[in-house]
């Protein structure tokens, strides 16, 4: 490999989940003597460099991502903030120009972020979503959404082709006007048989304020634990996804607080931990797919996405899910009732996925 070629990775800042399963790729990229630059906006990009203290970053313009009050409402909110999104994505395109002119950056690999591509260097958009489920816009989202990938060179999705995949329909299409490459399960997490400290972990993340919302559901529902016989106190550890300079840990009642984890220390956390509790984001599920956890899913209210997966893997029989304003402490029993989540392929090719960057055509 060319060891003077410089990667940009720039994944959406909405929530971390885009962040952190570009965390495999820029390590695999780092490993075949490629250099890389990090892109994102906020707590994202905060994530990675973090992750990543040696390598060079460039802020991106945000999307300003938020979520409603009601969650009912947030396919409104995002309509009316098009103008918006397109404005970002314009200035993003100029960022990107402006690093190409300089001969810093020799290709790209954008998670859903559309306006980070150029024709002058090998452009791939990393996405879990060809099909963009909005209600009873999802056929006009999708189209929009396939539209802009098009414009890229390449498009990888993390997931397998196959019919034992992660994303359902939202990573496959029935017929497609481009090529797609199912390049495998992205991941940082590792598996491990370590002693079990917690009873429950809960892993939040997501635009607020729904985040927050999750938070505070959890620290009552779990600080009015019904215990188990003969044990005095229940083990939680709530990880609230709220990436700051500093690392800050606090206790509510029975329930131990921390404001984020990076990489081994969670992935040591969800070792430790008899079951998790968390969002049912592409990325968590990629993650605990990947160390075979028992789960129990809260879809973020009014993201279709999310609630199409829990659905999806509940009726599968894989992982129980309910609606944030109904959980209960009590419905984690069910989680013996399920499969659980299972690993479903090897590691990602990644010496082969990267020679797509030494294309001469494109450089």
């Amino acid at each position: 490999m060319n060891g003077t070629k410089t990667i940009l990775v720039a994944p959406l800042h909405w929530g971390l989940g885009h962040a952190t399963r570009c965390i495999p790729i820029i390590q695999a990229l780092l490993g075949t003597d490629y250099k890389v630059m990090l892109a994102s906006d906020g707590a994202a990009l905060l994530l990675l460099r973090k992750e990543f203290p040696a390598l060079p970053y460039v802020s991106l313009p945000s999307y300003n991502i938020t979520y409603p009050e009601n969650g009912a409402f947030l396919k409104l909110k995002l309509l009316l903030k098009l103008p918006f999104f397109r404005k970002t994505m314009h200035s993003e395109k100029k960022v990107v120009e402006q690093l190409i002119s300089e001969g810093k950056i020799h290709g790209i690999i954008s998670d859903n972020r559309w306006g980070v591509r150029s024709t002058k260097v090998p452009s791939v958009f990393l996405t879990h979503q060809l099909n963009v489920l909005s209600g009873g816009t999802s056929y006009l989202s999708s189209k929009i959404h396939q539209k802009l990938i098009k414009k890229f060179d390449a498009c990888w999705v993390p997931d397998v082709a196959g019919p034992e995949n992660l994303s359902g329909k939202l990573g496959h299409l029935k017929s497609g006007s481009f090529p797609v490459n199912y390049i495998g399960v992205l991941s940082r997490m590792k598996k491990r048989k370590v002693p079990k400290v917690y009873d429950v972990l809960c892993l939040l993340s997501g635009p607020e304020p729904q985040r927050t919302r999750l938070e505070q559901r959890l620290v009552s529902v779990f600080n009015n634990s019904d215990l188990p016989a003969g044990k005095q106190e229940k083990k939680v550890l709530l990880v609230r996804g709220v990436v700051e300079t500093e690392k800050k840990t606090t206790q509510i009642g029975t329930v131990e607080l921390v404001n984020f984890l990076q990489s081994d220390e969670l992935e040591k956390a969800i070792n430790e931990s008899i079951c998790v509790v968390s969002r049912s984001g592409y990325t968590t599920i990629m993650d605990l797919t990947a160390m075979e956890k028992q789960a129990f899913f809260i879809p973020t209210p009014g993201q279709f996405e999310q609630e199409y997966l829990a659905k999806r893997l509940k009726k599968a029989g894989i992982v129980p899910s309910c609606n944030q304003k109904d959980f209960q402490e009590g419905q984690l029993n069910q989680i013996g009732d399920y499969k659980g989540l299972k690993s479903v392929n090897s590691p990602p090719d990644f010496k082969k996925l990267f020679r797509f960057f030494e294309s001469e055509g494109k450089l």
